[in-house]
């Protein structure tokens, strides 16, 4: 959808750019070219916002461009030289400086086709998004704005230079950085973009996981992720990037006895943002494992749906099963184990607190739940208050009070004892010492026993801990002497491991 060219009123602008800015536009202007602050930098002057990643466009070969920045640059690279970009340092700022071009994808490639152009206003028609489609011409501070993305930056919607079909068709992703923008900048998009990002959806097979997962990562991120995760499901593009979160979207059965599982996650998305804390707290926002976690706490719910006799509903073991899908999305979508492994776990214990407030715990359940949390602990705190989306207030307030007892239980436990990285009271070698055994499986079981009683009873002075493996040690048949046995992680499950009732928050 173009538009007209737009004079804007610089006046009513103001615009505050470093003088390294105006610096290297008048080294190009004095050597007969042009340059253009371009796209993103443009669009955050409006905002009030600046970045040290400063973009430019010019009408400069990548040669001509090398030869007038090689002894003004900090520092400067050629990696995109074959798409008309060269890459520098100065003064603390990374720039980036791109020959104006042409580009267009072939429908069943990954990888663009470069044509290099002379004309700023074509160089713009090529990008992205109106808001994103502007340029500060230097060092004459001239705004070139010809399809209105000031107007549109001020009207909050999200459209395309061009014909959105077009724009998706030459680069599928920039239908996943028009969910990423609605998440940073809280636009709207055109009913133009957005019926065209719902008939093409299925194009963004064409990209690669990781172009695909780095904007996701963005848009989980961003002030408003429920915005940009409701457009991909909207759209139909999370069919083909988080299909899990699109069949959340259950229909109700005919008493309308359970709630909007879908709907319930975006809320709970939303309210684990809310409870990230600064950068001197635990959980320093934006923190895409809690948020991720969030937002993925319920896809097992499909999968698990059981209509019980009487008309109730469970999802009996979907923490389980959640996980396990999760963690193979997030391996599809490429992203690094770690970050993989936390999200799964959390995903897999977002249930252990149902029950605390009814059953109330032992001291050892409550070790176990710290464990098994181990670093994730501040988050699984958020994630757990966060999945609270009742408009019962009573069951609200009941459920937030046993957190709230929990949490004290949980820091009067550490007070007393050190259980960040519980251990038996014994080591291996002073198992082996006082068992006269020799590395092997038996020390294993040894240790594992010795574990449990240290979840069970806490601290136990050297002496104690002795009396007891010698009592479980003289009470073990030859014959299972070999026999493998449960870590003490597995066995005797807490009451935090009892699957609510149906009817409880997940």
């Amino acid at each position: 959808m173009a538009h007209a060219h737009e004079k804007t009123d610089l006046h009513t602008v103001d615009f505050q750019v470093d003088p390294v800015v105006l610096e290297l536009g008048q080294r190009f202007v004095d050597a007969g070219h042009e340059l253009s602050l371009v796209g993103g930098p443009v669009r955050d002057l409006f905002l009030g916002r600046t970045s040290p990643d400063l973009d430019f466009t010019t009408d400069a070969t990548p040669d001509q461009t090398v030869a007038l920045i090689k002894k003004w640059a900090d520092n400067f690279w050629e990696i995109g030289r074959a798409f008309g970009t060269i890459g520098m340092r100065k003064a603390g700022f990374q720039i980036e400086i791109t020959t104006y071009r042409a580009e267009a994808y072939d429908p069943e490639s990954r990888k663009p086709v470069v044509a290099f152009g002379s004309s700023l206003t074509d160089d713009l028609l090529r990008r992205d998004f109106t808001i994103n489609a502007m340029a500060l011409r230097l060092p004459s501070m001239e705004l070139i704005d010809p399809f209105g993305g000031v107007r549109d930056l001020h009207a909050s919607v999200l459209a395309t230079p061009g014909a959105p079909e077009a724009s998706f068709s030459d680069d599928p992703l920039r239908m996943m950085r028009a969910a990423r923008f609605a998440s940073q900048l809280g636009v709207a998009v055109h009913d133009d973009v957005r019926l065209a990002m719902t008939q093409m959806a299925e194009r963004i097979t064409i990209i690669s996981a990781e172009r695909v997962r780095d904007e996701l990562v963005k848009l989980i991120c961003g002030r408003h992720p429920r915005v940009g995760v409701d457009l991909l499901v909207d759209t139909g593009l999370a069919e083909f990037v988080l299909p899990e979160v699109s069949a959340l979207r259950l229909e109700s059965d005919e008493h309308h006895r359970h709630k909007d599982v879908y709907q319930h996650s975006l809320q709970v998305l939303e309210q684990a943002a809310s409870l990230e804390t600064d950068e001197e707290g635990p959980v320093p926002g934006p923190d895409f494992v809690l948020r991720f976690a969030a937002l993925m706490h319920d896809v097992g719910k499909p999968a698990t749906r059981r209509f019980e006799p009487g008309g109730a509903v469970s999802f009996r073991h979907h923490d389980m099963v959640g996980a396990k899908l999760t963690a193979k999305r997030m391996k599809t979508l490429r992203l690094d184990n770690d970050t993989i492994k936390a999200v799964a776990r959390l995903v897999e214990l977002h249930m252990r607190f149902y029950g605390y407030g009814e059953a109330g715990w032992t001291d050892s359940a409550v070790r176990r739940y710290i464990t098994d949390a181990g670093p994730l602990l501040e988050r699984l705190h958020r994630l757990t208050r966060s999945d609270v989306t009742t408009r019962n207030q009573r069951k609200a307030e009941r459920l937030a009070f046993a957190y709230d007892d929990l949490e004290t239980r949980i820091a009067a436990l550490r007070e007393q004892e050190s259980l960040d990285a519980v251990r038996p009271d014994l080591n291996g070698a002073q198992i082996m010492s006082l068992l006269g055994l020799k590395p092997g499986p038996v020390v294993g079981r040894a240790y594992n026993f010795l574990l449990e009683e240290r979840m069970e009873n806490g601290p136990l002075e050297p002496s104690d801990a002795e009396s007891r493996l010698r009592v479980w040690w003289a009470a073990q048949p030859e014959s299972a002497a070999e026999a493998p046995q449960p870590t003490a992680t597995d066995s005797a499950k807490s009451p935090a491991d009892v699957e609510p009732s149906p009817t409880e928050e997940s």
